[in-house]
């Protein structure tokens, strides 16, 4: 019995360098779930998706080569999931335009991000489709083709993301519906409900939106320095300090064991100084993320060992996505003209009686077989010269014969001699003998 590989993807947008709360609430939790068994990870950068935000080709190349080194430095493991650029597998552009032709335009009318577009330019008195593209409004169909090209069972995203997930299920239903035959497996929201928010600087989400964030491989000094600037309150050295008084703790816990969470807890309890946390905070930050900086920087530094990992991972997983693609074509009717070619039949050729010549050791003779060319209906006697067997045979053919039955057979004359006989047939076949013959 065939084991079930339970198939689970993650798209990772080039948006820059990840920072401390990407790693623990993305990044960290999606390299571990790559380690378990019974699964296929698939892990794509989104460089596609980049386009509808951004028009520098610059920003998105030098964002696409950060992502990416930031994933392997921080354990991603290439020969164990798929790890791919979206832009490089051509048949995700494709599907995107086949399910394109199914999606109906209600459902993507609901879509958050559209959705969001259109109430700030209806708040601001503009035109409500003002700045909205195409890529914008389309966005959920080439995130279901990016899902449903390799049929994931689940996609892990947050709360605000589970609509995509619902959008490609309806259009995956219509697909499947439309041309007859379960072609896509309907993906599932993996929501994680205990996924680590860390907040930023200022204590709100850590977020590039609210200019809070610590850079994830920030050089130690600036690493120390960003740390510093994470808001306390006013309470001296010597009082004591509750674990949720300060985003310090927060960030602590995500990179600390339990033993060392509650070892600072109970340190600030009994009134060790913001400075002493912040020192500590940033001693225990480096030593899980210096092995991977080095790593980073050396990635950064070699881009052509990054875009040889993507163009290996885009080799493997387009062995899945060419085969299904062909077969999507045809479900769709993009299909050769060879097709439609008329099948010839090969119709063998009608078998008839024979009239034949031979040699033996007393002349030449003709001989009459049935169309089984088998039966031998009549054979001459032996002439002299091949000229007289053949007169004989054209006087035959031109109904010159008269048949006899025998006892055992039949016998022709022509012309008053009897120039040939058949055993054991009637004179009506050889008669059809002779009005088949080829």
């Amino acid at each position: 019995m065939t084991e079930l590989i339970r198939r689970v993807l993650t798209g990772i947008k080039p948006t820059g360098s990840p920072h401390l709360g990407n790693y623990v609430g993305a990044i960290k939790p999606a390299i571990d779930a790559s380690l378990q068994t019974g699964v296929r990870s698939y892990y794509f950068l989104a460089d596609l998706h980049a386009l509808i935000g951004g028009t520098d080709p610059g920003k998105i190349q030098r964002a696409t080569l950060e992502i990416a080194a930031s994933w392997l430095a921080l354990g991603l493991d290439p020969n164990r999931v798929a790890f791919y650029r979206q832009s490089d597998i051509f048949e995700i552009a494709e599907l995107n335009w086949l399910l394109s032709c199914v999606a109906a335009k209600g459902l993507l009318n609901r879509a958050h991000a559209y959705k969001a577009a259109v109430d700030h330019n209806e708040a601001a008195g503009h035109d409500p489709d003002l700045g909205v593209t195409a890529g914008l409004y389309t966005y959920p169909v080439l995130m279901s083709a990016d899902i449903l090209m390799f049929n994931a069972h689940a996609v892990p995203v947050g709360r605000d993301q589970v609509q995509h997930i619902e959008i490609a299920r309806d259009i995956a239903q219509r697909f499947n519906h439309v041309y007859g035959a379960d072609y896509f497996t309907l993906p599932e929201a993996l929501v994680d409900e205990h996924c680590a928010v860390l907040p930023g600087l200022d204590g709100r989400k850590m977020s590039k939106s609210y200019d809070n964030t610590i850079g994830l491989f920030l050089p130690p000094n600036q690493m120390r320095a960003a740390i510093a600037q994470i808001v306390t309150n006013s309470k001296l050295p010597g009082e004591p300090k509750a674990k949720d008084e300060s985003a310090l703790f927060a960030i602590y816990q995500a990179f600390a064991t339990e033993t060392e969470s509650t070892a600072l807890a109970d340190a600030m309890a009994d009134g060790l100084a913001w400075g002493e946390v912040k020192s500590r905070l940033g001693d225990l930050v480096e030593s899980k993320i210096a092995p991977a900086r080095e790593r980073y920087q050396a990635l950064l530094a070699n881009p052509s060992e990054v875009e040889a990992i993507l163009v290996a991972g885009a080799a493997k997983v387009r062995v899945e996505s060419m085969p299904f693609m062909a077969r999507l074509r045809d479900a769709v009717g993009l299909r050769s003209l060879n097709s439609l070619a008329p099948k010839l039949v090969k119709v063998e050729a009608k078998k008839t009686a024979k009239l034949t010549t031979f040699k033996d050791s007393e002349g030449f003779r003709f001989k009459l077989v049935a169309a089984d060319q088998k039966t031998v209906l009549l054979e001459s006697i032996a002439f002299d010269d091949a000229r007289g067997c053949g007169q004989m045979m054209a006087a035959l053919k031109a109904g010159q014969g008269v048949f006899r039955e025998l006892e055992f057979g039949v016998e022709c004359e022509i012309d008053g001699a009897v120039v040939a006989n058949g055993g054991g047939d009637s004179i009506a076949d050889v008669h059809d003998g002779l009005n088949d013959i080829a």
